[in-house]
């Protein structure tokens, strides 16, 4: 802004320093964001990120024990017959998964209230095919975010060469032919189901 005759001395001065603050702070903002790279990430795209093995394990194991406790629902709840087989084969890999998450030590998180809210539909809507529905449509949404965190994972982590990120990127490069996968076989159900 420039100094003028016609804008007043209070509102030049008033004007430039808000700017000054405003630059003066930029550099503190970015180092805030770059000392949460994936979350600052997640938070200003919305998509899934995972930059390291640990983001990487730590992004799955939520949404693999959301969806080992609404397949063992399912198991008994499912009615028709593509998606009773479905929550079957799942709740097989969400056991296998789990289980090797865990045992790499990787924290099981609280669940947020989005998983909180997905379970409690899988849990009070009653069989039939609204449960199907429900249950195959969670399961979709669930595996395209899989998808996409193991997509992202594997191209922010190429060329890594330390064991821990050549392990997780062995186990990312299996476990996204899986959740591609499994989004066909829940897209194709869910058509079948008229959703």
């Amino acid at each position: 802004m420039q100094y003028n005759e016609e804008t007043p001395r209070r509102a030049f001065v008033k004007q430039s320093m808000t700017a000054a603050l405003a630059f003066s702070a930029l550099p503190a903002v970015a180092a805030l964001l770059n000392s949460f790279p994936a979350e600052a990430e997640t938070l200003l795209s919305g998509a899934p990120v995972a930059a390291t093995e640990k983001a990487f394990r730590q992004g799955v194991i939520g949404p693999a024990e959301l969806s080992l406790a609404t397949s063992q629902i399912a198991t008994g709840k499912a009615t028709q017959a593509n998606a009773k087989e479905f929550a079957g084969f799942e709740l097989t890999e969400a056991i296998a998964v789990t289980t090797v998450l865990k045992d790499l030590k990787t924290p099981v998180p609280t669940p947020d209230a989005k998983a909180q809210a997905t379970l409690a539909k899988i849990k009070n809507t009653p069989a039939g095919p609204a449960f199907d529905k429900a249950y195959i449509q969670a399961q979709l949404e669930n595996h395209e975010f899989l998808r996409d965190l193991a997509e992202d994972y594997l191209k922010k982590s190429a060329g890594k060469t330390t064991p821990a990120e050549s392990q997780t990127r062995h186990l990312a490069t299996l476990a996204l032919a899986t959740f591609k996968e499994h989004v066909a076989i829940t897209k194709r159900i869910l058509g079948e189901l008229g959703g």
